[in-house]
């Protein structure tokens, strides 16, 4: 049972990370060390979840009064009815503030479980246990909570940091080629925002990473964690710093909500031509170097990550695209607010471009 420890150390809360391998059958210890005790736990269950790491971790806290709630973990069940059928079980078993919410699943399950944690009476425990490379390299870090709407992608949510994250890397043996490419998405991101010599060991690893070898799936889980504690760490609640997160995921949530969230292109292939469109508009705009922007493109094209935004895409599109791109929640005037890219490491944030001049581009960008 060999672990990685991270500390995130907020405003409103400090939390370890623990990144590692067969942590499932180990929860209860692992709880016990973190000082994190309760009687009754209600675990929300992704559906996709084999049934061993459930079994697993049943075994371990066999001690508590346990619930489950199975849920089928899509975008359009990232809603506000999900959220209330939790605080019902909650409610009804009448949990207090010491008792614990477990969310086992992706980024949906962790923000939905998130987000219905934070309500229950102001605040009930919460630990993530994420399943999936993108929730264990992003989502579960960060405090972030939150369901769609029709208006738009995470329009309704609140920031509430968990109390522990646990990510078990033999989760991602069950993931399909396409889950890990999701996942693999964010820690590019990661090293594009803030650090070339990540970027660098993900040009040179890339086949080891997405095949999941050790140690080098390991060491990019690790590192890319690292970077978003970092920036978390600096602003909690996305007033300056954290918004270069959000690198390619403007143009990403435009184009998830455009095809209604549907399983043709999930969040992490979204957030890979999210990023393509930034880079192209932050070269058009004389910002990033055609070297750099060659040689992060190359990378993209040339290891089967989703390259082609005219595969999903037309001309046809573009109103619905833009319509999204205005209603993002990082927009607080009648411009849209983008992330850009200076060079590998050097993000530029708080760039903010009319509806018309982006409809100018993505145009040529969608007929090119």
């Amino acid at each position: 049972m060999k672990q990685t420890r991270l500390n995130v150390i907020t405003k409103t809360k400090k939390y370890p990370i623990i990144i590692g391998s067969n942590l499932t059958p180990n929860v209860s210890k692992i709880f016990k060390l973190n000082s994190i005790d309760f009687n009754k736990c209600l675990i929300v269950v992704d559906k996709s979840i084999p049934k061993k790491f459930i079994s697993n971790i049943k075994e371990s806290l066999k001690n508590k009064k346990i619930y489950l709630l199975i849920f089928n973990a899509s975008e359009k069940n990232k809603s506000i009815n999900s959220v209330y059928k939790i605080l019902e079980i909650l409610l009804n078993k009448n949990f207090s503030r010491n008792d614990v919410l477990i969310s086992l699943g992706g980024g949906i399950t962790g923000d939905v479980s998130g987000f219905a944690a934070s309500l229950l009476k102001r605040g009930l425990k919460f630990i993530n246990i994420p399943t999936t490379l993108l929730s264990q390299v992003d989502s579960s870090i960060g405090g972030k909570t939150g369901v769609n709407s029709k208006y738009g992608k995470n329009l309704i949510g609140s920031f509430y940091q968990p109390s522990l994250v646990l990510s078990d890397i033999q989760f991602l043996n069950s993931l399909s080629k396409r889950d890990i490419i999701c996942g693999y998405g964010e820690i590019l991101k990661h090293s594009l925002i803030d650090n070339k010599k990540l970027f660098n060991y993900l040009n040179k690893n890339l086949k080891k990473i997405l095949n999941l070898s050790s140690p080098y799936i390991e060491k990019a889980i690790y590192e890319s964690c690292k970077i978003k504690k970092k920036i978390v760490e600096k602003d909690e609640k996305e007033i300056a710093l954290r918004k270069i997160l959000n690198f390619g995921h403007t143009f990403a949530h435009a184009y998830e909500a455009s095809l209604g969230y549907s399983h043709k292109l999930n969040h992490g292939e979204a957030v890979i031509l999210g990023m393509k469109t930034a880079l192209n508009f932050s070269l058009r705009e004389n910002m990033l170097k055609k070297s750099e922007y060659n040689l992060i493109v190359n990378h993209i094209e040339n290891s089967g990550l989703p390259s082609s935004i005219k595969k999903y895409f037309s001309i046809k599109d573009l109103n619905k695209i833009l319509s999204f791109m205005a209603k993002d929640k990082k927009n607080n005037s009648e411009k849209i607010n983008l992330v850009l890219l200076k060079k590998i490491g050097k993000p530029i944030f708080n760039k903010q471009y009319s509806k018309k001049r982006l409809g100018l581009f993505m145009k040529k960008f969608l007929t090119n």
